[in-house]
């Protein structure tokens, strides 16, 4: 039979965060493996009244085509957050694009060639890492420490290899839960010009800190617009409603304009006004602060059950804000087939294998989304993993 797959898609495989997600909506399952935020925090009611005010008072905006760079009054508020945290310079613009993967998919497809090489956080956002194979981009993992990425490691990989982008998820990195040091930005920033690259910053889950002290941005210490930042409203506001953003210098921007116009147009305009008046209209800052203070409460007593239920020799990482932990079983462990006794038992988590350049061998990590669940599920499910542990260890 006649060759049918361009070589860019051939290798790819679909997400089993999402595979997993067919599973656990057939059945009663406790799910720790979703990426989404508490669903009961969605501001339903305020967000149904503003689809129904704009839609009743400016529907030939809303339901018309509008431009790629995106909603004006939205970038307004963007550019006005960004600068807050002083993550916006001069020679910066930004555009909003349909959801953070969007921004990610397109700065990659801006910025990398055939067969260029590319360093990525080891383990690391699956979504991210497929965009970067259906680009045929060459993947080098650097492992990720309690502080962030080894940046020893990084430095030797930089004077063997000519890498030209650098994927680094440094606040509350997924799947880890990991915040970057201050000094390790900075030493970042310094490889990533000594070694002429950039740094392609993801930073969906910054807002969402519980404990701790606030680290400045990579961005916000560029001086060389070496730095592509993604940001989003999926974490903080809705999911569904597929905002993100990209901030980057301008002959930058103008590319990724050009290649989301071939995407997709632009972002829908009534999400975009919707989220627009949900931040004019309503107090964000304090809808952002309940989320932190909620999730603070569920990670915490997600760590006390894995600490009471797990065997010995599990670790597992100890986040100051977003949405996941990472654990890691003793070794010789295998996640993936572990997730299937676990399904048996209706409890779904996201094996260590996803998130690695090479997913076929076995990984003993698992990562355990505390955002979605309800107190009493995590207190249930964890128990339910901490039992089959103890049976397969």
């Amino acid at each position: 039979m006649e060759k049918v797959f361009a070589r860019r898609v051939e290798d790819l495989k679909a997400s089993a965060i999402r595979e997993i997600f067919k599973i656990i909506g057939q059945a009663d399952i406790i799910s720790f493996a979703g990426g989404i935020p508490d669903p009961n925090l969605y501001p339903s009611d305020e967000l149904g009244k503003i689809s129904q005010q704009i839609l009743k008072e400016n529907p030939k905006v809303a339901l018309q085509y509008g431009v790629t760079e995106g909603y004006m009054p939205l970038r307004d508020i963007v550019r006005e957050r960004m600068a807050k945290i002083n993550s916006l310079k001069d020679s910066d613009d930004i555009i909003i694009t349909t959801g953070a993967q969007q921004a990610i998919d397109l700065a990659i497809k801006v910025l990398v060639d055939d067969d260029q090489k590319v360093a990525v956080e080891n383990p690391s956002f699956v979504g991210t890492l497929n965009s970067f194979r259906s680009y045929n981009a060459k993947l080098f993992g650097v492992d990720v420490q309690d502080d962030g990425m080894n940046l020893d490691a990084l430095e030797q990989l930089m004077k063997k290899e000519d890498i030209k982008l650098i994927y680094t998820i440094p606040t509350f990195q997924n799947p880890c839960g990991t915040t970057m040091s201050l000094e390790k930005r900075k030493r970042l920033l310094e490889l990533a010009k000594k070694y002429n690259a950039f740094i392609l910053e993801d930073n969906p889950y910054g807002e969402l800190r519980f404990k701790g002290e606030n680290v400045p941005t990579i961005k916000s210490m560029d001086d060389e617009g070496r730095v592509i930042y993604v940001g989003s409203f999926s974490k903080i506001l809705s999911p569904g409603m597929r905002l993100g953003w990209v901030s980057a210098r301008k002959d930058i921007l103008d590319r990724i304009v050009v290649v989301k116009q071939v995407n997709d147009v632009h972002t829908p305009m009534l999400t975009q006004m919707m989220a627009t008046r949900y931040i004019q209209e309503y107090d964000m800052e304090s809808h952002i602060k309940n989320a932190c203070k909620l999730y603070g409460e569920k990670c915490q007593l997600m760590i006390d059950c894995i600490e009471k239920y797990f065997p010995e020799g599990c670790t597992h990482t100890n986040p100051q804000g977003g949405i996941f932990i990472l654990c890691t079983l003793p070794e010789g462990t295998d996640s993936k087939k572990l997730l299937e006794k676990s399904i048996q038992r209706k409890v779904a988590f996201v094996p260590g294998n996803t998130f690695v350049i090479d997913m076929d061998p076995p990984s003993n990590m698992i990562r355990l989304n505390f955002s979605t669940a309800s107190e009493q599920e995590i207190v249930k499910g964890i128990e339910i993993l901490g039992n089959l542990l103890h049976e397969e260890l």
